[in-house]
């Protein structure tokens, strides 16, 4: 071979190497549907936004309206200041509380203190509030499932007297369930949890206690299913699984635990794309998305948009489920607008 040959010979192989340096690795990417905001998170986050067109800023927001940095943090800029318990609000502001339900005690001083205040509790825990109620009124004391110190489970404990309601956990914790009269019992859970772990803990009680009551629709919220079955598709076809949410998020928490079970070897929780560890998920060829019920499509899109900027990448949708619900914000803020 000639010189010159051999010249163009390397010249076209450092070209078509060099193309090869900013090729990018093929991807797939499933989207699962549903994910993203529920309508009680839509309604509470419409509520604050009401509330500043009405009143003006400032309004108080007793704990976060939803758990989500970005949600909360977008509602502070527009004049929403987050407190965490009722003392830290001024008598002549408003005042909302947040989708995951408050204790009686908190709208009774409210009203004792004569302030302006809307409850932006998801009309699926105010459900379970009801029926905590309804079996309290019918002489039955109540075991609640859910995760000890959440505050939807602080609230929907506190709609009852003190040791009217035992909290389960787990499996374990049902053997150390001591109730008044195991003849006079029902049990609530929280909306959202595991599906697939709460009917665990649900049999165990109802095989400790077959006079058991339940309630006559499951209390687990049809978006937390919902989200739970789209994941539990996703799983078979992918090598890894990103949840967009927050930690302190608990449905969020329960996708990634449902992943896992469901054989996704990798699953993530994150807040945004900047939290994504690329190097875990070097040499994937196939992940899902999806996201908590109080995470905004904003950050899935910023998700997607990271992974095309490493990835040649090909989204597939994966939808199990089409929701339509939407619940109404409050009367007075309804005739406002």
């Amino acid at each position: 071979m000639t010189c010159e040959r051999l010249a163009l010979d390397e010249s076209g192989r450092s070209r078509y190497l060099k193309g090869m340096e900013h090729a990018k690795p093929p991807l797939i990417l499933y989207l699962a549907a549903p994910r993203g905001f529920c309508a009680g998170v839509d309604r509470a986050i419409k509520i604050v936004e009401m509330a500043l067109q009405k009143w003006g800023a400032p309004v108080y927001v007793r704990h976060e309206i939803v758990h989500n940095k970005y949600v909360v943090d977008t509602l502070r800029d527009k004049g929403a200041i987050f407190v965490e318990e009722l003392d830290d609000c001024p008598d002549d502001r408003p005042v909302i509380f947040s989708a995951h339900g408050v204790p009686k005690s908190v709208p009774a001083e409210a009203q004792r203190r004569q302030m302006v205040y809307v409850d932006a509790t998801c009309p699926l825990v105010s459900k379970v509030h009801i029926e905590a109620e309804r079996h309290h009124g019918n002489g039955l004391q109540m075991v609640m499932i859910g995760h000890a110190g959440h505050p939807e489970v602080l609230g929907t404990m506190g709609q009852l007297p003190e040791g009217e309601v035992i909290l389960v956990e787990t499996v374990a914790d049902v053997a150390h369930v001591a109730p008044r009269d195991p003849q006079a019992l029902a049990f609530i859970t929280q909306t959202t949890l595991s599906v697939d772990d709460t009917a665990e803990v649900v049999a165990a009680l109802q095989e400790r206690f077959p006079a058991i009551v339940g309630p006559a629709k499951e209390d687990i919220c049809y978006a937390t299913t919902n989200r739970q079955a789209a994941v539990k598709a996703v799983a078979p076809r992918i090598d890894a699984l990103l949840v967009i949410g927050a930690e302190n998020s608990s449905n969020s928490k329960r996708l990634v635990e449902v992943g896992r079970s469901a054989g996704c070897a990798y699953a993530q929780l994150v807040m945004r794309a900047e939290e994504i560890d690329w190097r875990a998920l070097e040499g994937i060829r196939a992940i899902g998305v999806t996201a908590g019920a109080s995470a905004p499509e904003v950050l899935v899109n910023e998700v997607v948009d990271a992974f095309r900027a490493r990835y040649d990448v090909t989204v597939e949708l994966v939808e199990t489920a089409v929701e339509t619900v939407e619940f109404k914000v409050p009367r007075v803020l309804r005739e406002s607008a």
